[in-house]
């Protein structure tokens, strides 16, 4: 499977419409049972990864995760750069409508030049792994001064087979209100879209921002992978 043709063939029309009006977008189906089988063995070897975290040492969960390091991965490098140029306009319209004084380049090379400039030259790209019981608390990957305000997770097993429980979760704050909840179980293969930090909501006196964060319920039985498309660098 050709990722980049894959990518070239989402309706991206409907992906910014569900980012605009929700915060998250769902695409099924981007990655091959086979990628993801490679993926998910690649995971146990040594070489490629510049970090191991153990999240119950962190108070982040119960489960664990490894950095990429650079030279990426083929497969993860071509989609943190392919998908990032369709996410460009929905995040220069957020600063827009946000009046933030930010606007990101079209080019995803560009903008880890801007992260360079800030020291966060480490990339971010991950795979997290999860057993029973494990979990991630609610959190958002910033990173660092440059962070970009969407990113991309991609699932791995197959969610009706290999593990039960491991919801994926966007928790939503909204001013001067209770937190809105989202739970999702998206399948083997699927893509999910993302806000990083927050997104914007029209109100009668015009848009205001929502802070969101994500993380996964506890997983019940089974293992359960996920690859982290992270689009800036981080300091460490």
């Amino acid at each position: 499977m050709n990722i980049q043709k894959t990518i070239e063939t989402i309706d991206w029309k409907s992906v910014a419409s569900s980012l605009n009006e929700k915060g998250f977008a769902l695409v099924p189906q981007i990655l091959s049972a086979n990628q993801c089988k490679l993926l998910i063995e690649n995971y146990d070897r040594g070489d490629g990864y510049r970090k191991t975290v153990l999240m119950e040492r962190h108070r982040f969960g119960l489960g664990e995760y490894k950095y990429y390091d650079y030279p990426l991965p083929g497969l993860v490098r071509e989609l943190r750069e392919s998908i990032y140029p369709y996410l460009v306009p929905i995040a220069n319209l957020w600063m827009k409508v946000l009046k933030i004084d930010r606007q990101f380049p079209d080019n995803h090379g560009e903008l880890i030049n801007q992260c360079h400039t800030k020291d966060q030259i480490h990339p971010t790209a991950l795979i997290l792994k999860y057993g029973k019981g494990g979990f991630n608390t609610l959190h958002q990957d910033l990173y660092g001064e440059v962070y970009f305000p969407l990113q991309a997770a991609l699932f791995l097993n197959d969610s009706t087979k290999e593990y039960d429980g491991g919801e994926f979760v966007l928790a939503e704050q909204i001013p001067r209100a209770q937190s809105k909840v989202v739970v999702l179980r998206p399948n083997r293969g699927d893509l999910m879209i993302f806000t990083t930090n927050f997104r914007p909501i029209k109100g009668s006196k015009g848009y205001y921002r929502a802070n969101v964060r994500h993380g996964v319920s506890e997983v019940l039985a089974g293992e359960r992978h996920t690859l982290g498309i992270i689009f800036h660098d981080a300091i460490k």
